[in-house]
């Protein structure tokens, strides 16, 4: 062995981490070590991928018969990925097809208190990969998360390295923060799978809650968290806790303050605070939270909050890649036919973004995503929709009718935009 080999194996050598989640289907009942088996074997014949690459038929009758989708999940960076070169993560899983049920505070249930899930849920599923944002935004959700039930797990003295446990998402309307929050339950219900049997979704509208509840005093408050303290109590499960629009806290203690509201509401508010500081002390419990009004949120619970991420409108780049998603779901159904290649941005790049019969059609997109910049993430997902319903004169338009259509349908959105601030 020369000292080039004996220092090598001195040395461990850190493999990165790939994802890869496999979609059990929900009526089978196969052990889930014979589907990681099934799964290694489908990743070795087909080691190298492109990122993010997802298999939905399979030339393996059991994985044809017990697996919806394998998916190598999250990536970032070159298109191709040798799988040979990473350590891979396997996370299997089955979708909880039931609808939401509510958390109702009184025996006639007319006062609901809020929605709740069982993770993974079905109706969740997508909405992560759907959602374009900066690069990183996304990751560093996943990461802080895990970090947390990591710190947790190994029970580091939060006196001395702090953590709340406590997400705050903040920016305008229609950025796409409720859904983030969903996503990212999901997504991490998938990953620490191995780590708790099942997760729960819990998210309250703190908007209806305080005008509904204010004459009732901090009672059904303090009820409704002690539902949630139930679910956390199952030391297997991991319980995401979601409160939307956060700033009604405020709102609802300065009106207290200024004697626009019953005396009660202030408790309210203090009774909230409280049972959230009384909750995130447990290692199994995530807080998420979401404001469209940054500077009323208040203050005593901006403390709380570890990381606070302003989730802006999507800039052109953004855009693109949320309009190139539309287009590729368009021509998988047909709506746009035939089918045509479109670049990405990287590949335009490499051409120095000049135009050719291989690039015309990517360029054009292009151009519509920066004339699309201001319009929300709400209003870019809208565009294709009102673009067909409006401006499509068939059943089946080429990418470049489309195109067009979809032009029209964005200065329409930004007239009702401008006339709408005239409004006001």
């Amino acid at each position: 062995m020369d000292i080039s080999d004996h220092h090598m194996s001195d040395v461990a050598i850190i493999r990165p981490e790939v994802h890869i989640e496999v979609n059990v289907k929900s009526q089978s009942t196969v052990k889930r070590s014979e589907v990681r088996t099934h799964v290694l074997s489908l990743l070795d014949r087909h080691s190298t991928v492109l990122a993010s690459y997802r298999w939905t038929e399979f030339d393996d009758e059991f994985l044809t018969r017990n697996v919806e989708s394998v998916a190598v999940a999250d990536l970032t960076g070159p298109k191709l990925v040798d799988l040979k070169a990473h350590n891979l993560c396997i996370h299997i899983f089955s979708l909880n097809d039931d609808s939401p049920s509510t958390l109702a505070l009184e025996e006639e249930e007319e006062l609901s208190a809020a929605n709740h899930w069982l993770l993974p849920a079905a109706e969740f599923h997508g909405i992560w990969e759907s959602l374009i944002y900066e690069e990183g935004i996304k990751t560093q959700l996943l990461d802080y998360v895990s970090t947390m039930i990591f710190f947790s797990d190994r029970n580091v003295d939060s006196n001395l390295i702090a953590w709340n446990r406590v997400v705050l998402l903040h920016g305008p309307p229609g950025t796409g923060k409720t859904s983030l929050c969903k996503g990212l339950a999901q997504k991490l219900s998938i990953r620490l799978s191995d780590r708790y049997a099942h997760s729960q979704f819990v998210e309250i509208n703190s908007h209806s809650l305080f005008s509904k509840w204010f004459s009732e005093s901090g009672k059904l408050v303090t009820k409704m968290f002690q539902k949630i303290q139930e679910l956390i109590d199952d030391k297997d499960a991991l319980v995401f806790v979601l409160i939307d629009e956060v700033e009604s806290l405020t709102a609802a203690r300065s009106a207290a303050q200024a004697g626009t509201e019953p005396s009660d509401a202030i408790r309210v508010v203090n009774s909230v605070l409280t049972q959230l500081d009384q909750i995130k002390r447990h290692p199994n419990v995530v807080i998420l939270t979401t404001s469209n009004v940054t500077e009323k949120i208040d203050l005593a619970f901006v403390d709380r909050a570890d990381i606070k991420q302003y989730i802006g409108p999507p800039s052109a780049s953004a855009i693109f890649h949320i309009y190139l998603s539309c287009l590729e779901e368009l021509m998988k159904r047909h709506i746009i036919y035939p089918r045509q290649q479109l670049l990405s941005l990287e590949e335009l790049g490499t051409m120095n973004f000049m135009e050719s019969d291989v690039t015309r059609l990517s360029l054009t997109l292009r151009n519509l995503a920066q004339r699309s910049v201001g319009l929300s993430g709400r209003a870019l997902r809208k565009t294709p929709f009102l673009a067909h319903a409006l401006y499509g004169k068939s059943s089946a338009m080429t990418v470049e009718v489309f195109l067009k259509a979809m032009e029209r349908a964005v200065d329409k959105q930004r007239q009702e935009q401008a006339s709408l601030v005239n409004c006001v």
